[in-house]
């Protein structure tokens, strides 16, 4: 059980939602731990403004709302994106920005960085760049959260 906060990354429900592929099944397995409050998940305002982007970008309306929608029945925390946020985004860009981390992806670093949340559950491994905040990888967890 993880007792100290983490962000969730919006690729987790996702790829929970989705088709089949290699991060699917260890996906919806942390949402169901997070469901039954053994991973203790935290979301920033823009995660559901990216389902909500995604979806209707592939013409799913439908998946865009019931993903939101479950997931803001799951993930009780959501964390509020801010002045200070927005500001210390444009401070980090020069930093992670040429490394090839894009601007919604320093956003969530920002808002965890000013809200006291160290880690995140996230895919993609350009995270790794960013100081002071540990990226745990579903596959991972969900390999260690089975034994």
């Amino acid at each position: 059980m993880m007792l100290e906060k983490v962000l969730l990354d919006v690729n987790v429900p996702m790829y929970a939602a989705g088709k089949e592929h290699r991060y699917k099944e260890p996906c919806a397995w942390i949402m169901g731990e997070i469901a039954e409050d053994r991973i203790r998940a935290v979301i920033d305002t823009e995660i559901v403004q990216e389902i909500l982007y995604r979806y209707p970008a592939i013409r799913r309306w439908e998946l865009a709302v019931s993903v939101s929608q479950n997931l803001l029945v799951i993930v009780t925390e959501i964390m509020p994106v801010q002045e200070t946020h927005v500001r210390l985004v444009v401070d980090l860009f020069p930093s992670y920005g040429p490394t090839g981390i894009p601007p919604r992806d320093i956003l969530h670093a920002a808002v965890m960085m000013l809200g006291d949340v160290k880690r995140i559950i996230f895919t993609d491994s350009h995270f790794d760049q960013i100081e002071g905040i540990e990226r745990i990888d579903p596959l991972t967890l969900f390999n260690e959260g089975r034994r």
